[in-house]
């Protein structure tokens, strides 16, 4: 499973990006737009081709799942633990932890969770520099939940997070901080199924 989240400004032709990721292959794409209002993200989802809204996960504006038939949700940790999700249990949920013992006492209402940071991040500079993540991953005992790795992948070292046997992979600075997102996005999935 590859995911792309969405950076938290808009680029320029960013849905236009997200179509054609979509048409190349992409499972999932993550909404975290956290400056946008609701009449924003409603623009946002409206430019995304309707037969790829199934494949949507919302990080804000939950109010709009019904509308536009989205039924997956990310919470953030802190969110986690203030209880957030709970209303939501009946839906496809994720989450985020940054160790792998927080990752191991998820419950299975969780469908996956992100852990990271597994290499130095892309988009925020020095960010998980001296990061044990990926080596930490093989102290999994949670089978419940799948594990989604994030932070500083790209086609360059993908492999590396499938053969740490995480169930997917998630993209934000390899896409949105190259020239050539979608060639980019082709050559991780091309290194995954080789």
């Amino acid at each position: 499973m590859i995911i792309v989240i969405t950076p938290e400004e808009c680029v320029q032709n960013e849905t236009g990006i997200i179509n054609e990721l979509f048409q190349e292959g992409l499972d999932l794409l993550h909404l975290r737009k956290p400056f946008i209002n609701r009449a924003e993200m409603e623009d946002f989802i409206q430019k995304i081709e309707p037969q790829f809204h199934h494949q949507l996960v919302l990080h804000s504006h939950y109010n709009l799942a019904k509308e536009f038939n989205i039924s997956r949700f990310h919470f953030r940790e802190a969110d986690r633990q203030n209880g957030l999700a709970e209303t939501f249990i009946d839906k496809l949920i994720s989450t985020s932890v940054h160790d792998i013992e927080t990752f191991n006492e998820l419950n299975e209402e969780w469908n996956y969770a992100f852990i990271s940071p597994v290499f130095p991040s892309i988009s925020k500079k020095r960010y998980g520099e001296d990061s044990t993540v990926l080596n930490d991953i093989k102290n999994r005992n949670n089978p419940r939940v799948k594990l989604v790795a994030l932070g500083g992948i790209n086609e360059n070292n993908i492999h590396e997070v499938f053969k740490s046997k995480a169930e997917g992979a998630a993209l934000l600075g390899a896409i949105w901080e190259s020239n050539e997102p979608l060639k980019v996005f082709r050559k991780c999935v091309q290194n995954v199924l080789s």
